[in-house]
């Protein structure tokens, strides 16, 4: 018997401008683009939110590591940075900054990069589909 595939949705619905609202299970979240390219700078822009996926999957990663491995982590920051080359990302780095023993830091990065969904997921460049239809009026 095949196994099902496990799938995570969230829906984006367009408030007028550049402006949309993302629900993700219990959260909204405004999603928007600076004014001087036509925005209302109300919410971050969708690239801050891919950023923030990559940061915030790689510390919850890096804790997760920690717990299991039973290493002692006091503190943990995580910044993330994308490189613009057109309309995309030609790099995103990675900088984590462990409260730890300094002997346990390579091996809890190393499990973390082995751990993190978001990260894994853009190394392997999943398969986008796009499916549109025409609506007459669309109601949430």
């Amino acid at each position: 018997m095949p196994s099902e595939k496990k799938t995570r949705a969230v829906e984006s619905i367009w408030q007028g401008g550049l402006r949309c609202e993302v629900t993700t299970g219990d959260f909204v979240i405004a999603v928007d683009e600076p004014v001087d390219v036509g925005g209302t700078e109300t919410g971050p822009m969708p690239t801050e939110l891919l950023l923030a996926s990559v940061a915030s999957c790689f510390t919850l990663a890096v804790a997760y590591n920690a717990k299991k491995l039973s290493i002692a982590l006091d503190n943990l920051a995580v910044s993330v940075t994308g490189i613009y080359e057109g309309p995309r990302f030609s790099e995103i780095r990675i900088t984590a900054k462990l409260g730890c023993d300094p002997a346990h830091v390579e091996a809890l990065v190393l499990r973390a990069e082995r751990t993190c969904y978001v990260a894994n997921t853009l190394r392997s460049r999943p398969n986008i589909v796009v499916n549109a239809a025409s609506v007459v009026a669309y109601r949430r």
